[in-house]
């Protein structure tokens, strides 16, 4: 029996969501590990989660004296020999690659192994990939690099051939709405939230915390019946849809408060450096970005819905006004102004009767 084997106090890999096959990879991954994995699969599925049960078990191998001690400290993100890098701003910059280079050639603090995590990889600047390229291919020590990314763009391909590539599998709307359920979220209103979050849990349980769902759903599905082809209707509308989504924000920005009363405790305790509090903040701004964009949409995934309830009614007005949706959907990969883009397509769709 191995050091993984004894530690069963605290199970590494109880709190994660679907990913049977790639919890099995890892689960024997974990008694001989080689020196780096990339976890590839889209927002939402568990990466994070997949990634920190990981390292709780490399970590927990490799620790004599208190094990379970290990598992949790690597759950929570806090074990002194797990290094979780995010960027700090749209990519992960060469300062960054630098910091990464320099972690993974110092010695453990108490284990005889080091975990890099290495998030949203997928977004690399190309110098940054040269860089790495041999950290990652040969390690020093008994450092284990961790490499998560939504996709594999060409950019990040010499990495990915010298990683352990593991599929992390788009949860179902079924396993979101059993996980919700699980938590305490009644059936059928984890129902609407798993099929509004598409496959991602952490915008899931976010949503459900959120009473006012239902009613911004609602707002965005009575928009083509709101519409009478004027721009005040129009102006009015996206007033009502932005005050919504910043509405919206309300149980995330209780989170985040939550994050930074936690972290500036620590910092009271242990001080300042290493704390964190930088990629902190960045990350919640982040958040934030990505909340307003799944927000919006969301908002016209519903708009395009009551379109389609249309088509076999009306297609003459369902069928362009569905492509004038998509098109927008697209743009939204580019960063518009949400304003705008939101006062340009309801000038262009058609009014619907109202039931």
């Amino acid at each position: 029996m191995t050091a993984i084997d004894t530690v069963t106090a605290t199970d590494p890999w109880a709190g994660i969501v679907g990913q049977a096959f790639a919890i099995e990879q890892l689960k024997a991954a974990a008694h001989a590990p080689v020196h780096a994995y990339l976890l590839v699969g889209p927002r939402g599925s568990g990466k994070r989660s997949l990634a920190r049960a990981f390292a709780a078990a490399l970590l927990a191998a490799t620790t004599e004296s208190d094990p379970d001690r290990a598992v949790r400290l690597a759950l929570a993100g806090r074990h002194p020999d797990l290094h979780e890098f995010e960027r700090a701003g749209p990519y992960i910059t060469v300062e960054q690659a630098d910091a990464i280079i320099r972690e993974s050639s110092r010695s453990g603090v108490e284990s005889d192994r080091k975990v890099l995590v290495l998030v949203d990889f997928q977004l690399v600047q190309p110098a940054v990939e040269g860089k790495l390229l041999k950290s990652i291919e040969e390690p020093p020590g008994d450092t284990v690099f961790i490499v998560l990314a939504d996709s594999v763009p060409t950019l990040l391909e010499p990495i990915a051939s010298r990683c352990v590539r593991i599929e992390v599998d788009p949860l179902t709307d079924a396993q979101v709405t059993s996980a919700l359920v699980v938590s305490g979220v009644a059936e059928d209103a984890a129902a609407e939230v798993a099929l509004a979050a598409n496959g991602d849990l952490d915008r899931a349980r976010l949503l459900a915390s959120d009473p006012r769902f239902s009613l911004r759903r609602a707002l965005w599905r009575s928009i083509p019946e709101q519409l009478d082809g004027t721009g005040a209707a129009v102006v009015r509308l996206v007033g009502e849809v932005r005050a919504a989504i910043d509405d919206a924000a309300q149980p995330l920005q209780a989170r985040h408060a939550d994050e930074l009363v936690e972290l500036e405790a620590r910092i009271e305790r242990y001080g300042e450096r290493g704390s964190g509090k930088t990629q902190l903040v960045e990350r919640q701004r982040r958040e934030l970005r990505r909340h307003r964009t799944d927000e919006i949409k969301f908002g016209l995934a519903t708009m395009a819905a009551r379109y389609r309830d249309e088509f076999t009614v009306d297609p003459a007005t369902a069928l362009p006004a569905i492509g004038a949706i998509e098109d927008s959907h697209t743009s939204m990969e580019r960063n518009p102004n949400e304003t705008l883009l939101l006062h340009a397509l309801l000038l262009a769709l058609p009014e619907l009767r109202r039931p």
